[in-house]
């Protein structure tokens, strides 16, 4: 049996990342040993689904822990500091603490003796002065950084356009200069797909299409086997009824005020301009905008059913970021949401893990060869 790499998951959330590393469903190749976030519901979740025997995801404050516990050794350490502190929705980001979180994030790096790490964040991340400390900190531990870029993960095989900035960095002593393979890895999906190298971009249909096309009450259901348990509902007003109704397929904010200006927003209608994706319907047969923690929310961006009036369901979110029907979520809906939200998809993972996982057959080898110019000696 082939043995697995080691994983350490930073700031892990439900877990996605792990699951698109470590899961037989996607790349299988990694065992995780160690994994921490400050959100206790979401390490329920990581637990009771990658470790429920020996727990080992976390709960607490990285910095407090980094400095009072030992690290695991670990070949790969994967995760992203907190997004917010980069986000170009975060207007006033001067002094964000979240943006600092890299640094125990580089500690466990350093300490757990990683060959390689690979850091998730929004595209603000490549921009940032801090990006800039970064890529210092890793030059002064050892490591190479690969070119970091924005992927969109629709090119990797997700039902959703969601950009995120991918930088991965390697220990030059296990590696050397001249071996590796380029970042990022080739697409495997692109816009109508060529038909001989990439398949066409996955759309809302395929995630969700066979799913009831209502649903059914409004709160979690674990009574129900999954996909069910998940496909809830809310209990909108008359008036947000009315407003779903004039949203026309694809259409957004400024249909609701083109078909209903008297059930339209005031603030809405003063600002005439940005923000198309608000009250927005989606697409059948197009990848999903990003999806974020207030999904359930048609105020929020373009999270309608394509042709129900409502808001998508937790469990249509959980399918456009991939995550396995029988993947189990612990807490409120509330809190189930945040972790859909803020999760990697584990399709886009497992991309990320099966390219990591060629880098790391370089390193092998090069182990490989050191120990048989030793023997020859």
């Amino acid at each position: 049996m082939t043995k697995k790499h080691t994983l350490i998951d930073l700031f892990s959330g439900a877990g996605g990342m792990t699951l698109g590393f470590a899961d037989d469903r996607f790349h299988g190749g990694y065992r995780s040993v160690f994994a921490i976030d400050n959100d206790e519901p979401a390490v329920d979740t990581y637990n009771q689904n990658f470790c429920p025997d020996s727990p080992h995801c976390v709960a607490g404050d990285i910095e407090e822990w980094v400095s009072q516990n030992n690290i695991p050794s670990a070949d790969v350490v994967i995760g992203g500091p907190p997004c917010q502190g980069f986000s170009l929705l975060n207007k006033n980001r001067t002094g964000d603490r979240r943006r600092a979180l890299w640094e125990p994030y580089m500690d466990v790096v350093e300490r757990s003796g990683a060959s390689v790490f690979v850091m998730e964040n929004v595209q603000g991340l490549l921009k940032s002065a801090e990006f800039e400390d970064i890529t210092r900190r890793a030059l002064e531990l050892g490591f190479d950084m690969l070119s970091p870029a924005v992927l969109n993960m629709a090119d990797y095989g997700v039902p959703q356009t969601r950009k995120r900035a991918i930088a991965i960095g390697v220990r030059v002593s296990d590696f050397g200069r001249n071996l590796l393979p380029t970042f990022p890895p080739r697409a495997t999906h692109g816009v109508g797909g060529d038909g001989v190298s990439t398949l066409p971009w996955l759309t809302v249909r395929d995630a969700i299409g066979d799913l009831p096309s209502r649903t059914s009450g409004i709160e979690i259901n674990p009574g129900k086997k999954p996909p069910l348990d998940l496909h809830f509902g809310r209990t909108p007003t008359d008036v947000s009824k009315e407003r779903y109704r004039a949203v026309p397929p694809g259409g957004n904010r400024f249909d609701l005020q083109k078909n209903r200006p008297d059930i339209t927003p005031g603030c809405w209608i003063r600002k005439t301009s940005g923000g198309t994706d608000l009250f927005g319907r989606l697409w059948w047969d197009r990848p999903s905008v990003t999806i974020r923690t207030e999904f359930f929310k048609p105020e929020k961006g373009r999270y309608l059913h394509p042709d129900e009036h409502r808001p998508i369901s937790h469990r249509e979110a959980a399918r456009l970021m991939t995550f396995p029907d029988e993947f189990m979520f612990s807490g409120t809906k509330i809190q189930v949401a945040k972790q859909i939200g803020n999760a990697v998809p584990p399709v886009f993972a497992h991309a990320l893990a099966t390219f990591v996982d060629e880098l790391l057959s370089h390193r092998v080898a090069k182990r490989a060869n050191k120990k048989r110019a030793a023997q020859v000696a």
